[in-house]
């Protein structure tokens, strides 16, 4: 373990490692530039000449605000605590993200009335180019900070070795960089709606369920997902969202490979019947291959469903993995 004489050294050493994700430092390029000559966050206040922060010294601040929390941690008593903290920390910039994108929605939605309804006047000219231009100030803000909340789990993921998941909504980026994490009703949404857009990712679905308890051998399920991408490299992972065991595990390897996920969370207003109904849907979604690990009963509804549709299927027990290890333990 490097260690460090004062916070300064530690400080410029995280930076280094900021610097070094090439692909970091692409997507904050793309998202800290200025749509408009002006800023307007409200509809109420005036225009203001406002810069967006300098990309670099946010990306700094970023690695330095999850990554140090791990490293003054560790080998301490409260080492277990850090992938707790860090993870409320990126999703602090996820949920914020998500209000931002609401208010965009709202803007957007105004700036489409003032189009269909076009006036000749003075003020409607006015009131449209305002519109649109709080419209502009928010999707870049938006996507400022899409692009710190990509790299706060990009630092989460490396730290813990395990994919940061959103608990809520859909874990989308413009730049595509990061793969996205998308929630399985956003998914089926866009889908009824025959929508081609970021909440409806292309390509061929490939499932994993599994339970959570018991299940460690994450090179056993890397190893079975690394083959179809071999075969598939333009899959999409569906999972059933389960945030600890085999779900999990397949959601680090697709971060870890940038395949974009849906999870698929059954609806809790159906009461015991939503992970049936759940897995009636994923297996209506045609994919076009499995790997479905003991669980429970959820499990097994779903296996035989997928058997009978004539889904190419990957089945694995407990008793199939290979001895824990000390890499493997944190999987337990």
């Amino acid at each position: 373990m490097t260690t460090f004489n004062n916070f300064a050294d530690l400080a410029a050493a995280r930076i280094q490692m900021a610097d070094a994700r090439e692909n970091t430092v692409e997507a904050y390029d793309g998202a800290f530039i200025e749509h408009t000559d002006m800023a307007k966050l409200s509809m109420v206040d005036e225009p203001m000449a406002a810069d967006m922060p300098d990309a670099d010294m946010v990306r700094g601040a970023v690695e330095l605000a999850i990554g140090t929390i791990f490293d003054v941690l560790k080998d301490t008593r409260m080492e277990e605590f850090a992938q707790q903290i860090a993870w409320g920390m990126v999703n602090s910039f996820h949920m914020t993200a998500r209000i931002v994108e609401r208010r965009e929605d709202d803007a957007a939605k105004k700036l489409g009335e003032l189009v269909r309804h076009f006036d000749p006047s003075e003020i409607y000219a006015v009131e449209l180019e305002e519109t649109q231009e709080h419209c502009q100030t928010l999707q870049g803000c938006r996507e400022s900070l899409e692009a710190m909340r990509d790299h706060a789990s990009d630092v989460y993921h490396v730290e813990t070795g395990r994919a940061w998941t959103a608990t809520r909504g859909s874990q989308v980026s413009n730049n595509g960089v990061t793969a996205s994490q998308v929630n399985g009703r956003d998914y089926l949404a866009a889908r009824a709606k025959q929508k081609r857009d970021r909440l409806a990712p292309e390509g061929p679905m490939v499932v994993v369920s599994g339970g959570q308890e018991g299940w460690h051998d994450y090179e056993m399920i890397w190893e079975i997902l690394d083959d179809i991408k071999a075969r598939i490299p333009n899959m999409v992972l569906g999972t059933t969202g389960m945030r600890k065991g085999v779900d999990r595990m397949a959601s680090s390897w697709a971060q870890k490979n940038g395949v974009n996920t849906v999870a698929f969370m059954p609806d809790r207003s159906h009461g015991n019947r939503a992970p049936f109904l759940r897995n009636e849907k994923l297996v209506k979604l045609q994919p076009v291959e499995a790997i479905v690990c003991e669980g429970s009963g959820i499990q097994s509804n779903l296996a035989q469903r997928l058997r009978a549709a004539g889904v190419p299927l990957h089945v694995r027990r407990l008793k199939d993995q290979m001895a824990q290890t000390e890499q493997s333990k944190m999987w337990a």
